[in-house]
């Protein structure tokens, strides 16, 4: 497992220093669009901000995160021991990288120094059936944590009703809520199902995807399309200071439902929602 661990570090490296291709790409889209000019200036220093962290090897944020991994395991191998592997390679990285140490004891307010701790960092395992292992990883600013909101449809006062345009109020409403705090432009990503759990985890599992994606549902993928077309038009724009630039990408993932209950989790990352993938 050594030549994992040292393959994850490096993961680490590039996940914490260089944001993907398609976000970059999507804030220059944004910077050609917009006509304010504080919009303009804030995202002409956010791409500049990119630049410098990829020549000068560094991560382009002081924030490098809650480490969140998505694990395909081939059948066969141990997840406990891919997820020592996964540790190991978190605290070495912290080290290396360097990475912000952010890992806290919830009991003793201690930090533990190197990014490992209870729960930290976060790993989702899924068995495959091939023979490769993939380990998807994003660096989740905390701050984006504060944000994020969860429905309970139907929402009186959004007056929005248990169906595909409701839960596209409620995501425009989690976006005025957050208000450009957390360093818009966010991708969102939404979760929709009838547990809070399944929801909250959905939601999270959505901003690992590509901002191109599009969702294998026609009406999920139509309303991804509108509802990141409403959410440029409030205004909110860049850093919350105004511009058509608010949101990069919207991603809806969906599950069944109980009959009783049906609920929505918008969650928020910021403009460096950064990650990458490891294929071993």
């Amino acid at each position: 497992m050594l030549k994992l661990r040292d393959g994850i570090i490096e993961l680490y490296k590039k996940v914490a220093i260089s944001v993907p291709p398609d976000v970059e790409e999507a804030i220059k889209k944004g910077l050609s669009s917009e006509e304010d000019d504080r919009a303009k200036d804030a995202l002409s220093n956010i791409l500049d901000t990119i630049r410098k962290s990829r020549q000068e090897s560094r991560p382009p944020c002081a924030d490098t995160g809650i480490p969140i991994f998505k694990v395909k395991v081939p059948r066969g191998l141990s997840h406990p021991e891919i997820a020592n592997t996964i540790r190991e390679a978190t605290a070495l990285a912290t080290r290396k990288v360097p990475l912000a140490p952010c890992a806290v004891d919830i009991v003793t307010g201690e930090n533990s120094g190197d990014n490992t701790g209870i729960g930290f960092p976060v790993v989702y395992f899924e068995e495959v059936q091939d023979d490769t292992l993939t380990i998807d990883l994003m660096l989740r600013a905390g701050e984006c944590e504060q944000y994020g909101q969860t429905y309970k449809l139907p929402v009186e006062e959004l007056k929005a009703g248990r169906d595909l345009e409701g839960v596209g109020s409620c995501i425009v409403d989690a976006v005025k809520r957050a208000a450009g705090k957390g360093c818009a432009p966010y991708s969102v990503g939404v979760g929709i199902g009838g547990a809070r759990d399944q929801v909250a985890v959905l939601a999270v599992r959505q901003l690992f995807r590509k901002l191109p994606d599009e969702s294998e549902h026609p009406a999920v993928a139509e309303l991804e399309r509108q509802v990141l077309k409403e959410l440029n038009g409030l205004g909110i724009g860049p850093m919350g200071g105004g511009g058509k630039t608010t949101a990069l990408g919207v991603k809806i993932g969906v599950n069944h439902r109980h009959s009783d209950s049906y609920l929505a989790e918008v969650s928020v990352a910021c403009w460096a929602n950064r990650r990458g993938r490891l294929i071993w």
